[in-house]
C-alpha cells in the first residue's frame, strides 16, 4: 500500500474547524464509542453479544450490516462489501423493518443493492436494537420477520457549569485480503443548550480472495483483456463508499430537537452474485426530531427526506460493450457504451410517538406513521437491439403507506409483564406507463398490455402482537407471545413487466442469478409467529447465562416463485424443465412455513487471577423453511451453525479465540436450482488494547485459510459477459474470503 496515496484519501474528511476543536481539547478524557446491541427495556429480552465483542469489528469490517453477525438467529445475505442483506429466522431484506436513526428507509434498485443498513457506516453505529420475529407494533408495519433498528449517537451537550464541550474521535483501518483500508473522523462542540457534531467516514477495497481456485484464471472481459483475474479472485468484490453527517441539537429543559444532514458518495460496489454493478450511489438525507418530556409522558415526532441517485453498469471485471446485441446500426444516435440502468427514488416520511403513563402500572404508547416513495427506473438506450428508446422498467412508482398503532404496557407484578399492540396500515401503489428498447420482439405486446391494465392497488394490512414475561425469581425468567404481521409487495415484486430475459435478469433481489418478473395480482404476506425465550443467568447477569429461543413461523400469502411461463421463448418449456441452468421466474404468493431454535449462552472458565479473566461464549443457530405449496425448499435458508469462542481479559487486553463451524446446505430450492454448499469450520483470532484514550485492534479472520462457499452468498456472476444468458458457467457458488489479517487504531480526544 501506497502510504502517501492512503493518507491523501483520508484528507478530505479531516475539516479545518475539526481540527482545532480537537487540537483544544487533546488533554480532556473521553471515554470510547461503543456499539450495543439490545432489545427494548420492558418489551423482549436483549438480543445480542457482548458489548466489548463488537467495537473490534468495525476495524474487520466496513459492513454494518456485520456488526450483527454473532446475533443469535440472524444471518447475511452475500452483495457488495458495505451492502449485505441482514436475515432473521430465514426472512430478510423487505420482510424486515430496518430503521436507521428512526428513518424507513427503501432499497431504490432492481437488485437491492442499496439497502437500508448501507447507508450508515459501522463507525457511525452508536446502537443496534434486533427484535427477531416478535417485534412490538410501535416498532413499525410493513414486515413479517423482525425489526432493526440502528442508530447512530445521540448529541452531546456541555455539562452545566463545565464550559463548552469539545470531543472527537479518530480511526483507520488496513486489512490484508482485498487491500482495504480507511478511516473515520468525528467532532463535537457544544454549550448546554447547542450542540453541533460532524461525522466522516471513507472506506476503500480491491477484490477479495478465496482460500483456493474456484474458477479458471484469466481475463475477466474479452473487451478488457488486460484486466486479468486469478482462479482465486473474487470478481466484482471492489467497493469504494464516502459518508459524511452533520448534527445540530437545540435543547431546553425537558424538550429537544435534533436535525441530521446525511450524504453518501458511494462512486462503485461490485457485486459478484449479479449481473451489474453499482457505477453510482448518491445519497442525501434530511432527519428532524423533536422529543419531550411532559408530566403526562414523553412525545418524539420525526420527519425526514431521503433521495437516491443509483446507477448500475459493467465495472472493470464484467464486460463493457454487450456483444451478442452487435454493434449500433449506421446512423444510430451515439449509442452509450456498455448497459447502463438509472434509478432515482424520493422517500419522505413523518412519524409521531406518545408513551402515556396512565398510572404506575399502565403505559398507553399511541402514534401514526406516513411515508410517501416515488421511484423511477429507466434504462437508456445502448446500441444493438436496445435502441432507439429508452426502457422504462418502472414509471413513476408510488408506494404510499398511513398507519396507526396503540400498544399497552402492564407491570401486573414484580413477576409479570404484559404488552399487547394492534396497528393498521394502508398501503397504496400506483405505476405509470411503459416501453421497451424498441418496437421488435416481444416489447410492444406486453408493455401494452401493462399499461392497459389496472396498475393502482390498495392494501389494508392488520399487525397484531401478544407478549407477556414471567420473572419467577432474580435468576430465571421466560418470554412468550404471538404476533400477526402483513407485508405489501414492493415496487419491483408488482410492476417489472417484461418477460424478455436481459429484462428479468436486472429484477433479481436474491442473486441467485436468475430472472425474475414481477406480478399484479400479488397480494400482502401475512406472518403468524410464535416464539418463546427461555433465559437463565446469574443475579448480577455477568458471569452466566443461558438463553433459549423456539419459533414457528407460517405465512399466508408469501412471495416465493414459479417458473414463468410466456410466449416469450424465455418463458418457454426449456426454462419449465432445467435443473442445471439460470432459469426466469415469477413471483408469486405461496404458503411457507419456517421453525428453529436460537441457543447462546457465556460461561466463566477462569476467574480473576494473574492472567486474568477468562470467559466462553457459545451461540447456535437452526433454521428450517419449506414452500407448502410445491413442497419445495425455501430459499437462502442458513443451515445449522455454531459459534464457540475463549475470551480473555486481563488489564486493557482483550483476546479471543472463535470456531465458526457451519453444517453443509442440502435443502435447497428446487424452483430456483439454488446451489448447494459444503460445510465448514473457521478459526478467527482477535486481540485489542485499550489505554487511556487509545484502542488498539488486531485479528486474523480464517487463520487457517479454509476454502468454503458462503451458504446465504448466492450465484457467482461476477466476471465475464455477465448478461448473456449463456456465457455465464451454472453451478459456482459465491466463495468465502480467504486468510485476512487486519488492523485499526481509534483515538478520542
Amino acid at each position: 500500500m501506497n502510504k502517501p496515496k492512503f493518507i491523501s484519501r483520508l484528507l478530505p474528511l479531516l475539516i479545518a474547524s475539526s481540527l482545532q476543536t480537537l487540537a483544544a481539547s487533546a488533554n480532556e478524557p473521553v471515554s470510547l464509542a461503543t456499539v450495543v446491541v439490545e432489545g427494548a427495556p420492558d418489551v423482549l429480552a436483549p438480543v445480542g453479544v457482548e458489548v466489548a465483542n463488537l467495537p473490534p469489528l468495525r476495524a474487520a469490517t466496513s459492513d454494518t450490516a456485520s456488526l450483527l453477525r454473532d446475533v443469535p438467529g440472524v444471518g447475511l445475505y452475500g452483495a457488495g462489501g458495505v451492502s449485505s442483506l441482514p436475515s432473521i429466522h430465514g426472512l430478510a431484506d423487505d420482510r424486515l423493518r430496518i430503521k436507521v436513526d428512526g428513518m424507513d428507509l427503501i432499497s431504490a434498485c432492481g437488485n437491492h443493492m442499496n439497502p437500508a443498513l448501507s447507508y450508515i457506516a459501522p463507525s457511525n453505529v452508536d446502537s443496534i436494537q434486533v427484535f427477531s420475529g416478535l417485534s412490538p407494533v410501535s416498532v413499525g408495519g410493513d414486515s413479517i420477520g423482525g425489526a432493526i433498528l440502528v442508530k447512530s449517537a445521540e448529541p452531546a451537550f456541555a455539562v452545566a457549569g463545565q464550559g463548552t464541550l469539545h470531543k472527537g474521535e479518530a480511526g483507520a483501518f488496513y486489512r490484508t485480503n482485498g487491500n482495504a483500508f480507511g478511516g473515520n473522523l468525528s467532532a463535537t462542540i457544544a454549550s448546554e443548550k447547542v450542540s453541533v457534531s460532524y461525522n466522516g467516514s471513507v472506506a476503500r477495497s480491491d477484490n477479495y480472495k478465496a482460500a483456493d481456485d474456484f474458477k479458471t484464471a484469466g481475463p475477466a472481459s474479452v473487451d478488457k483483456p488486460s484486466n486479468w483475474l486469478d482462479g482465486d479472485e473474487v470478481g466484482s468484490s471492489m467497493y469504494k463508499s464516502i459518508n459524511h453527517q452533520l448534527g445540530f441539537a437545540l435543547k431546553h429543559d425537558n424538550h429537544r430537537v435534533d436535525l441530521k444532514l446525511s450524504l453518501q458518495d458511494i462512486p462503485y460496489q461490485g457485486f459478484p452474485n449479479q449481473r451489474m454493478d453499482m457505477t453510482g450511489n448518491d445519497s442525501t438525507q434530511i432527519n428532524l426530531r423533536y422529543k419531550g418530556q411532559y408530566d403526562w409522558g414523553a412525545l418524539e415526532a420525526r420527519v425526514y427526506q431521503e433521495k437516491t441517485r443509483h446507477e448500475m453498469q459493467f465495472h472493470d471485471d464484467k464486460q463493457f460493450w454487450y456483444t451478442p446485441m452487435g454493434a449500433p446500426p449506421p446512423g444510430s444516435p451515439n449509442p452509450i457504451p456498455g448497459m447502463p440502468m438509472d434509478t432515482k427514488g424520493k422517500n419522505t416520511g413523518a412519524q409521531v410517538t406518545a408513551d402515556i403513563a396512565l398510572n404506575p402500572r399502565d403505559i398507553l404508547r399511541v402514534g401514526a406513521a406516513l411515508q410517501t416513495y416515488r421511484l423511477d427506473d429507466w434504462w437508456e438506450p445502448s446500441g444493438g437491439g436496445m435502441w432507439p428508446d429508452v426502457f422504462w422498467n418502472i414509471n413513476n412508482g408510488q408506494r404510499d403507506r398511513a398507519g396507526l398503532f396503540a400498544e399497552w404496557d402492564a407491570r401486573w407484578s414484580s413477576q409479570w409483564f404484559s404488552q399487547l399492540g394492534i396497528r393498521g396500515e394502508r398501503v397504496g401503489m400506483n405505476a405509470g406507463p411503459v416501453q421497451g428498447y424498441n418496437a421488435s420482439a416481444q416489447y410492444p405486446v406486453e408493455s401494452a398490455a401493462f399499461n392497459a391494465s389496472d396498475r393502482e392497488k390498495t392494501d389494508h394490512n392488520l399487525d397484531m402482537t401478544v407478549l407477556a414475561r414471567y420473572t419467577p425469581d432474580a435468576m430465571r425468567s421466560i418470554e412468550f407471545g404471538y404476533a400477526q404481521k402483513t407485508r405489501s409487495p414492493n415496487l419491483y415484486e408488482r410492476y417489472a413487466w417484461s418477460t424478455s430475459g436481459m429484462a428479468m435478469r436486472m429484477i433479481n433481489m436474491a442473486g441467485d442469478g436468475n430472472g425474475y418478473e414481477g406480478n399484479l395480482d400479488l397480494e400482502p404476506e401475512i406472518a403468524h409467529t410464535f416464539s418463546a425465550t427461555f433465559d437463565w443467568h446469574d443475579v448480577a447477569r455477568e458471569h452466566w447465562a443461558l438463553k433459549v429461543t423456539p419459533y414457528f413461523t407460517y405465512v399466508d400469502g408469501y412471495i416465493d416463485a414459479t417458473r414463468c411461463s410466456s410466449a416469450n421463448a424465455d418463458c418457454g418449456a426449456a426454462n419449465q424443465t432445467a435443473t442445471d441452468a439460470f432459469v426466469y421466474l415469477q413471483f408469486d404468493n405461496q404458503s411457507a412455513r419456517f421453525y428453529g431454535l436460537d441457543i447462546s449462552g457465556h460461561l466463566p472458565l477462569v476467574k480473576a487471577s494473574g492472567f486474568g479473566s477468562v470467559m466462553a461464549t457459545g451461540v447456535l443457530g437452526y433454521t428450517r423453511g419449506d414452500n407448502r405449496t410445491t413442497g419445495d425448499n425455501l430459499y437462502n435458508i442458513m443451515p445449522l451453525n455454531v459459534k464457540l469462542a475463549v475470551v480473555q481479559r486481563t488489564g486493557g487486553w482483550t483476546n479471543t479465540a472463535e470456531i465458526q463451524l457451519v453444517d453443509a446446505k442440502r435443502k435447497v430450492s428446487q424452483v430456483r436450482n439454488e446451489l448447494e454448499t459444503a460445510g465448514y469450520g473457521l478459526l478467527n483470532l482477535r486481540s485489542s488494547y485499550a489505554w487511556k484514550q487509545a484502542r488498539f485492534d488486531i485479528g486474523i479472520e480464517n487463520i487457517l485459510d479454509k476454502f468454503y462457499t458462503l451458504p446465504l452468498g448466492g450465484a457467482y456472476v461476477g466476471q465475464g459477459q455477465t448478461m448473456s444468458g449463456t456465457s455465464v458457467p451454472w453451478g459456482v457458488a459465491v466463495p468465502g474470503m480467504g486468510r485476512s489479517i487486519y488492523t485499526g487504531m481509534t483515538v478520542t480526544f
